[in-house]
């Protein structure tokens, strides 16, 4: 049975409406903002709403009049006077199990609702693809109190129908990440095992510090075997992330350049869960212009140089330049006053210059572009290592400690062989 909590209360200055009801209660009982109520009517319906407010009164007229009791606001006594006093609650009606909307009647018995009549009200219950999402928690800390697992519809996280999702948040707080993390521990538990057509893989990108960079590792809070417990009441496995790798920017004196300590990055290379990754001239001077994708370039010259570097025909460029070094030493030479024979359809050297700036800024002594990679040194190139993805991977890129024009340049060129990529077995490919 439902327990009944109060009445509706529906006054000259406070009507019941539509969408909105109030009811008093106990001043002892406890309510929380959004909990789910229930009012049964005489036409067999029964209407949902949610708390909005609960307010308390009592007969006096003013604040004055409180004051005055006290002594004139004398707080070390007790007033002699006893206000009659009561709670009411102010609901918004969310739901009517026969769709009828006509206002509640006064003194109507106000019940707490049931598990499922929650779900039915918030329309829990007619989620199609389900992915666990989190959870609610109604009548919190009270006897009567209900969890309520909470899931959204898949094909509008993973696609067909949205493929998108914004977190919103205070910033340095950690809760959106902390977030992110779970959802994609809810999608690859709720995917695992399934066809091909169904499974996904993540791209994750750690741009502050160095938590994303152990999420294969054991989670040592204290509070972990309540959260376990949550996670597995979801359907969820309580346990840390697989089939994990992480890629850091190659670095000759300190083996990578990351926020990791030196004793764990020796780990992860000893348990080849992390790779170094470079470039390379000959096969990453296409992903050049991620350099320039924040450069105001209005009469597209910085493109124009471009196309001309990348261009194997071309007489400057083509086959002739093999290595990073070789490159800038040419760029270099274009720059240089007289380099122009003149024609009107050349780039001028003014450009060239423009040019030079931006890839000097970068490239010029970063050892993240390399004249080649050494497999059997955890050494790679990000897009061989992409194409490599099998269902159910993960695989962390750590960018927070590159400048930002790196970061962008490494952003960039990771997007663009995703977007390259055959997926073969698998359709969902999210980019976190």
């Amino acid at each position: 049975m439902n327990e009944v909590i109060g009445r509706v209360a529906a006054t000259e200055k406070y009507p019941a409406t539509m969408d909105k009801f109030y009811f008093w209660t106990n001043s002892d009982f406890r309510l929380n903002a959004f909990d789910v109520v229930k009012v049964a009517r005489p036409d067999g319906s029964c209407s949902f709403g949610t708390v909005e407010n609960i307010y308390h009164i009592t007969d006096a007229k003013s604040f004055l009049t409180t004051y005055i009791s006290n002594d004139f606001g004398d707080i070390s006594i007790e007033a002699p006077t006893l206000r009659v006093g009561m709670n009411y609650v102010e609901v918004a009606i969310s739901y009517n199990d026969k769709n009828i909307y006509t206002p509640v009647n006064n003194d109507s018995p106000v019940y707490l609702a049931k598990a499922e009549e929650i779900k039915q009200a918030l329309g829990l219950d007619k989620v199609r693809n389900p992915l666990p999402c989190g959870f609610l928690k109604m009548y919190a800390d009270t006897e009567n109190e209900i969890f309520l697992p909470v899931n959204l519809n898949s094909q509008f996280i993973l696609g067909p129908e949205g493929a998108h999702l914004n977190i919103s948040g205070i910033s340095g707080l950690a809760a959106k990440t902390s977030y992110a993390m779970f959802l994609i521990k809810s999608i690859i538990d709720s995917y695992a095992g399934k066809s091909s057509d169904d499974s996904v893989a993540f791209v994750i990108f750690n741009v502050k510090g160095k938590d994303l960079m152990a999420v294969h590792l054991e989670n040592e809070d204290e509070d972990y075997l309540k959260i376990s417990e949550d996670y597995k009441t979801l359907g969820l496995k309580g346990k840390p992330f697989e089939n994990v790798r992480y890629y850091a920017p190659f670095n000759e004196t300190k083996e990578v350049t990351s926020y990791l300590p030196e004793n764990m990055v020796n780990d992860y290379l000893a348990e080849k869960i992390l790779k170094k990754f470079k470039y390379t001239y000959r096969e990453d001077k296409e992903s050049l212009e991620m350099l320039f994708s924040d450069i105001e370039d209005s009469t597209q010259t910085m493109e124009s140089i471009i196309s001309k570097v990348i261009d194997p025909t071309d007489s400057d460029f083509g086959d002739n330049i093999v290595n990073w070094k070789d490159f800038l030493s040419k760029v270099d030479d274009m720059s240089k006053k007289g380099s122009n024979s003149g024609k009107s359809n050349e780039i001028s050297v003014l450009s060239w210059r423009k040019f030079k700036r931006i890839v000097n800024k970068t490239i010029d002594k970063d050892k993240m572009f390399s004249p080649r990679c050494i497999p059997e040194k955890n050494e790679c190139r990000l897009e061989e290592e992409l194409q490599k993805i099998s269902a159910g991977s993960i695989s962390i890129i750590d960018i927070a400690k590159l400048s930002t024009n790196k970061q962008a340049f490494v952003f960039g060129d990771v997007l663009k062989t995703i977007y390259k990529l055959k997926l073969g077995e698998y359709e969902n490919f999210i980019a976190a």
